[in-house]
């Protein structure tokens, strides 16, 4: 399988992988506009949402108490049922998910 195009954008040198080494898996980005980065993962379509956002959040966010003060977004939508698995939310090779605080922050 192809590198997608998303996989080639700016992002952290490494990838997190969530499938085993020489396993098939897809390449999506979760961006965190409150940080200004973005991580690259492989994981399987299989993979439950809840997974990634954990790792996510490890990566860019370490200092967050609860994952349920999060959200993750895909196509601008609100992903209510992160215990499903990435393929059953329409989530593909090269997709981008946006991950942000769930209630809005002031601005200080």
């Amino acid at each position: 399988m192809t590198q997608p195009f998303v996989g080639q954008l700016r992002a952290r040198s490494s990838t997190i992988r969530l499938v085993p080494q020489g396993t098939q898996g897809i390449t999506i980005r979760v961006e965190m506009p409150e940080v200004w980065d973005t991580v690259r993962f492989l994981v399987a379509p299989r993979e439950p949402l809840l997974t990634v956002k954990v790792r996510a959040l490890e990566a860019l966010f370490p200092e967050a108490e609860l994952h349920s003060d999060f959200v993750l977004k895909f196509r601008g939508w609100d992903i209510l049922d992160e215990a499903s698995p990435i393929a059953d939310l329409g989530i593909e090779n090269g997709s981008i998910l946006l991950l942000t605080h769930r209630r809005r922050r002031p601005v200080r």
